[in-house]
């Protein structure tokens, strides 16, 4: 009977041989604040040599802004050797919370999330953060749970570049219309405030209206088309993003109104075409592509147990005739 049990009785002491080292490792890569599950997680795959598998929740992918950014992980995940899995929200909160609970159950090591409503997405990042996996935010923060880094351009400062270039361009006075986001998202909070605020300093630019177009080009066209059926008496549009000022343009071009100076967000490739063409006056510059890939890099450097920074910015510019 010896002879049978000892091979078994050698396995089992270097199982939890092995055990205890996993454990030791676990608690020497722990950084910062979280539990000893979040400091398992970020040592499991590198102590054990095995693939490092990343989640990436998109708000949606009907927008050129977030194919862009789901290029720059894919490109930067391909390079690092790390697995990605791209879930699509449709901009549906509920969706989102759905695809990412599916994240959790397929015990990815880190989710990258680009929320569709920054609130919404609060309860699923605790769920992720206490089973031990880290959560990173990607353009758009999140509200009323903990993040290891979000990574964005300042929509803040973008919002007050393109009042700054707004109020130039006018020559100080007009009348402007700002088409704003997803109500409840953190980059039409931001960037509208960083907007108004600045446009107020400048005194003499009136915002006449403010109204959600979704981030959308179809509805960036409808609203717009109905503002215009109020109100003529318009010298200037700032769009939260490229896509709904794209659509403004077309309402205006329709209309008639020419000499209006439309200014998106993001410079988007039809953005871009659209400033060449004279039909926008300028789009804040964001670079999805660098989000997307520095969203990978810091995933990986949680995972390897090394400090990121709480906020990593990525640089803005103004795209301009």
């Amino acid at each position: 009977m010896h002879k049978h049990n000892s091979p078994s009785i050698s396995k089992l002491f270097a199982a939890l041989a092995a055990g205890s080292l996993v454990l030791g490792l676990a608690a020497c890569s722990k950084e910062g604040p979280g539990s000893t599950a979040d400091a398992g997680a970020s040592a499991a795959a590198p102590a054990s040599g095995g693939a490092v598998t990343v989640g990436l929740s998109i708000s949606t992918l009907n927008n050129p802004f977030f194919v862009s950014l789901k290029k720059g992980a894919e490109d930067e995940a391909k390079k690092d050797g790390v697995t990605l899995i791209t879930v699509d929200a449709q901009n549906d909160p509920a969706k989102q919370q759905a695809s990412v609970e599916d994240l959790i159950e397929k015990k990815v090591n880190v989710i990258l999330i680009n929320p569709t409503d920054s609130s919404a997405v609060a309860n699923v990042v605790k769920e992720a953060t206490s089973k031990g996996i880290k959560v990173i935010s990607l353009d758009r923060s999140v509200s009323g749970a903990e993040v290891s880094s979000h990574i964005a351009s300042d929509n803040k400062a973008g919002g007050k570049m393109a009042a700054g270039f707004l109020a130039e361009k006018l020559g100080g006075k007009g009348n402007v219309v700002e088409l704003q986001g997803i109500p409840g998202s953190s980059a039409a909070n931001e960037r509208g405030a960083g907007f108004d605020d600045e446009i107020a300093a400048k005194g003499g630019v009136k915002i006449v209206t403010k109204q959600p177009a979704d981030f959308d080009r179809a509805k960036g066209l409808s609203v717009m088309e109905n503002v215009i059926q109020s109100n003529k008496d318009i010298q200037g549009v700032f769009a939260q993003n490229d896509e709904m000022a794209l659509g403004a343009v077309k309402a205006l071009q329709a209309a008639g109104l020419k000499n209006v100076a439309v200014v998106g967000f993001d410079a988007t490739d039809d953005a871009i075409a659209a400033v060449k063409a004279g039909q926008m006056a300028a789009t804040v510059q964001q670079q999805p592509e660098l989000i997307g890939q520095y969203g990978v890099q810091a995933a990986k450097k949680v995972v390897d147990g090394q400090r990121v920074d709480k906020f990593i910015p990525v640089p803005l510019n103004l795209y301009k005739q």
